[in-house]
This record gives C-alpha cells, structure tokens and sequence, in this order.
C-alpha cells in the first residue's frame, strides 16, 4: 500500500551531525518493512532518498539508510513502478499525439 503526503517535513541528522531538511513525498510498505521517499528541502534538489523506518532497543522509530545495493534496489523500483508512476506528467491535459 502506497500513500503520497503533501509536506510532511523531517529533520533528519547525519554521521557527522549535521541536520538537514527533507519533504516526505511518499512511504510504501514493501516486502514488510516500510520505507519513506524524501526530497532535500533546499531549492533546487531533484533527487529524493529512500531510507527505511526500524525501532531502536527503546522501541522508538528511526529512519535508517538502506546499506544493502540489492534491498535498495528492489525499494527504488518499487517507489517509481507503484509510488511515483501516479504523477500525471501532462501538464496540459492534452493527450493527443
């Protein structure tokens, strides 16, 4: 099940501690894990990240990068197949070719 969000904001801290801003513009659960897509708040980023949601020992949520290349993968093609795949690219409504 996919859901799109319109502007659920994240601060999300780095390795090194530094905090940036990330726009949540989509979460899927896949393969039972659930992960959210995120674009850098900052003005002219594409690019989104796709980082998975666990529990620490505490029981508390947090939001983990995907280290696996093939998790990664299956997720990133999931998210534009299913997710992403919904955006309606015409922007005039004219679908004549």
């Amino acid at each position: 099940m996919e859901e799109i969000f319109d502007g659920d904001l994240y601060t999300l801290t780095d390795e090194t501690g530094k905090e940036s801003e990330f726009e949540l513009i989509g979460s899927c659960e896949f393969e039972g894990k659930t992960y959210l897509a995120l674009v850098p708040v900052e003005e002219g980023s594409e690019e989104y990240v796709i980082l998975r949601l666990e529990a620490d020992e505490k029981g508390e949520e947090m939001l983990v990068t995907i280290d696996d290349d093939d998790e990664f993968d299956r997720v990133a093609d999931y998210f534009e197949d299913e997710l992403f795949d919904t955006v309606d690219y015409d922007e005039n409504g004219d679908n004549a070719q």
